[in-house]
């Protein structure tokens, strides 16, 4: 019997997480604000890493890994940093029995423990420039929780680079950007918007902050990962410096960049729809289930050697489970977003035609037995491609130029989406504006012209068309 999905349409909300619960990625924890990411969607997690830990390391960083606790003095050193930090910290006190003579925050990121060790270990100028990854988990205490997109508890890479100069600590800051673009791009096929947050909205500690911006179904805006120029607030405030190439005492320019288990959040509501999940190729735990017609030995046997042909190319499995009828299968597999599935029963076993069903399109495919592995690979590429286009094309189609607050206001409470829209930077016209409409500036976009306008909110002159959009 078909496991029946909260309607999107009716309520995103609920669907998003009927679908997480019934496809098995996630389920809630008995402690509050917490999930437990079972083996189905740790998987996806695990795709994402592999594929993210090579672009990094081929950039030149090296994996380490850094204590869950930091001494509460470590954030106090950085005044904005703790500001930013301390309404969401979790805060040991008490440890082995024994009140705690300094109080321990469990790591909300690790900025401060990272480079109390960089000042350790870093002195001259030949150690530069320094690059330290780690994959961890990260706790920030949320009073509103969301599966993988807001929870207590979440796991993430973390960069932290320290460079000579700012301009190559730049450079670094948007490489890295841009790798979570291709990323996303590429493994996730999801399109965005790549852009510098405002100071309102940058990192507790930074300079500037640059975000990959990407627009849900659900017309809302979800920040994506972030990549952050942190100037050399925190060499400063550690009074961290090193001798340079002419024997100078500087202070080092730094960086540091985030990717999280919140991409797989954005991966489940930009394609998946009211049948389930729609996972794409690169990044599919399974990208090809067979499902051999329940009964029928010879179609069995014919199922079985197409995996053996199949499995070392493609990420594959075999449904043999005996007390499901194979409309059961369809929609279990179905739900769970797998690419490709091939149905396999009498008539395919003597025919040698397969039956290949397209979970993006839901479009079934007669493919000869001949031409299995070029096909598979044909359709496995048209599919990823498919989704990325699909989902730019609804960004664009959900990006609107707007210069009448009135207008604004009407987007933003029918059908939500983008607005490009000057704004003077005045900090107060952005509060009154979210405020008004619970729209954010979530970027102004990196490539962004010079264009002079009129503030959307006060009419003061302004510079450049900011997106704007609600945000998770």
């Amino acid at each position: 019997m078909k496991q029946h999905l909260k309607d999107q349409d009716v309520g995103f909300s609920e669907w998003y997480n009927d679908l997480i619960l019934k496809s098995q990625l996630a389920d809630y924890a008995p402690i509050k604000g917490c999930m437990v990411i079972r083996p189905y969607g740790y998987a996806i997690w695990e795709n994402i890493q592999n594929y993210l830990d090579k672009l990094i390391k081929e950039r030149g960083a090296k994996n380490a890994y850094f204590p869950l606790f930091i001494p509460m003095h470590y954030l106090q050193k950085e005044k904005e940093h703790v500001k930013g930090f301390s309404p969401q910290l979790a805060v040991v006190t008490i440890g082995g029995g024994e009140e705690l003579s300094e109080k321990l925050a469990v790591r909300p990121t690790s900025e401060t423990i990272m480079y109390e060790m960089y000042q350790k270990w870093y002195e001259s100028w030949r150690d530069f420039p320094v690059r330290i990854n780690q994959w961890c988990n990260i706790v920030r205490w949320e009073k509103r929780t969301y599966l993988f997109l807001r929870t207590s508890e979440f796991l993430w890479q973390e960069g932290h680079s320290a460079h000579l100069t700012h301009q190559e600590s730049l450079d670094e800051v948007i490489w890295a950007i841009k790798t979570y673009e291709k990323t996303y791009n590429d493994l996730l096929a999801v399109y965005g918007i790549v852009g510098v947050k405002s100071d309102s909205e940058k990192f507790a500690g930074g300079n500037k902050t640059y975000t990959f911006e990407s627009l849900m179904p659900s017309g809302k805006s979800l920040q994506s990962c972030t990549s952050h120029d942190l100037g050399q607030n925190f060499s400063k405030a550690w009074n961290w410096t090193i001798q340079d190439q002419n024997r100078n005492k500087v202070y080092p320019w730094q960086n540091s960049w985030g990717f999280s288990t919140r991409s797989i959040g954005g991966l489940i509501m930009a394609h998946s729809d009211n049948n389930g999940l729609v996972l794409p190729p690169n990044v599919s735990p399974i990208q090809i289930i067979i499902i051999p017609i329940p009964g029928q030995p010879e179609a069995e046997k014919f199922a079985r050697s197409i995996y053996d042909q199949i499995k070392s190319e493609f990420r594959t499995e075999i449904d043999l489970v005996d007390d499901e009828s194979a409309g059961f299968k369809f929609n279990k597999w179905e739900l769970k977003g797998v690419p490709i599935r091939l149905e396999i029963g009498q008539k395919e076993a003597s025919s040698r035609e397969l039956t290949l069903y397209r979970r993006d399109s839901g479009q079934k495919i007669a493919i000869k037995y001949t031409e299995l592995h070029s096909q598979l690979k044909k359709i496995l590429s048209d599919i990823q491609k498919n989704l990325f286009v699909r989902h730019k094309k609804y960004t664009q189609d959900h990006t609107f130029t707007v210069d009448n607050y009135d207008e604004f206001k009407q987007i933003m409470n029918s059908s939500k989406g983008f607005i490009l829209a000057h704004w003077c930077e005045n900090p107060e016209c952005e509060a009154n504006i979210k405020k008004e409409t619970t729209a954010t500036t979530r970027c102004l976009p990196l490539d962004s012209k010079e264009a002079i306008g009129k503030c959307i909110y006060c009419g003061a002159p302004s510079r450049h068309r900011w997106l704007f959009a609600q945000s998770y």
